[in-house]
């Protein structure tokens, strides 16, 4: 089987401030922005990389989801717990430092962890948790 990771989806709540967090702050190039208000997809990615993309996505918009899952969806992104992605690069302190000079909430700065891996976390404007690891 020949299988590789193309897209994966995170929830936002204002779509503004999650496309301005992924571009600006992150880098990440947009490569589709369809829809109106807060009823929009965003599909961003890193530069160099066309075939990995994020897709940024208005919750529980699914019609058979029911209420209780609604509010629950909700309550999990009001605290964080909902939606989450690991991210690696090169240069962890670098890239710590433009994320924190965004007014980025850092849940974790760079830290060696004991199972091997350097790493930090922050969260972005949706409160989806953002972990990057630094790999060589």
């Amino acid at each position: 089987m020949d299988l590789t990771i193309h897209t994966t989806v995170l929830p936002h709540d204002d779509p503004d401030e999650s496309l301005a967090f992924y571009r600006d702050v992150l880098g990440f190039e947009v490569r589709n922005d369809v829809g109106q208000g807060r009823m929009r997809w965003i599909t961003v990615g890193p530069a160099g990389q066309p075939g990995t993309s994020i897709l940024l996505a208005p919750p529980a918009v699914d019609p058979g989801i029911t209420e209780d899952e609604r509010r629950t969806i909700a309550e999990m992104m009001a605290k964080g717990t909902y939606g989450w992605i690991l991210l690696a690069t090169a240069d962890l302190d670098a890239v710590f430092e433009r994320i924190q000079a965004g007014d980025t909430e850092v849940v974790q700065e760079p830290t060696q962890q004991p199972y091997g891996v350097r790493d930090c976390a922050f969260r972005d404007p949706a409160g989806n948790l953002v972990r990057i690891q630094e790999v060589r």
